[in-house]
């Protein structure tokens, strides 16, 4: 991803909009947009069991969720090769996750996301800006090969959460 340009979401439309630094300046306080999400933060010691992520029915093992407005509630997304796919979300089973991982409740509505790895040997859960996570989902769907994906996704996936421990996925 080009660090040169931050991104605003626009929330009615549920879009992204690249902006140089001027541009975002001057319209991250345009009623409609807001900045992306800046914090990124490893969860470690996350609690997501088999049967609770079982509960999402989501077809593959990474997704991420946000608070969004527009919805009114939480959306999930997982990549396909089509892009960002939405899953429709039992409310109760994301209020079960919480219930278990607090630090849930922090989640900055419609900026910051929680993404969930479940494909990679280590699972891996954090919460990031949610720009990034369309961003993976742009590497995912690039390089997709086949029904699964292929190795390539899992290769995403891992460089994906490399750069979050070292520090490189902050906006």
């Amino acid at each position: 991803m080009d660090d040169e340009h931050r991104h605003l979401l626009s929330l009615e439309e549920r879009r992204i909009l690249c902006a140089c630094e001027p541009c975002w300046a001057m319209r991250a306080g345009d009623p409609g947009l807001r900045p992306s999400g800046s914090r990124s933060l490893l969860l470690d010691g996350f609690s997501l069991s088999d049967e609770l992520w079982a509960s999402f029915q989501i077809p593959i093992g990474l997704a991420f969720f946000f608070r969004s407005a527009a919805s009114g509630g939480i959306v999930a997304l997982y990549p396909s090769p089509a892009g960002a796919t939405e899953s429709e979300l039992y409310l109760e089973t994301w209020n079960d996750l919480v219930a278990a991982n607090p630090v849930l409740e922090t989640l900055e509505h419609e900026v910051e996301a929680l993404i969930v790895d479940r494909i990679s040997d280590e699972h891996g859960y954090a919460i990031v800006p949610i720009d990034r996570c369309y961003e993976l989902v742009g590497r995912i769907k690039a390089s997709w090969t086949g029904i699964s994906g292929g190795s390539s996704v899992e290769d995403a996936i891992g460089a994906f959460f490399a750069r979050l421990r070292a520090g490189g996925l902050a906006a």
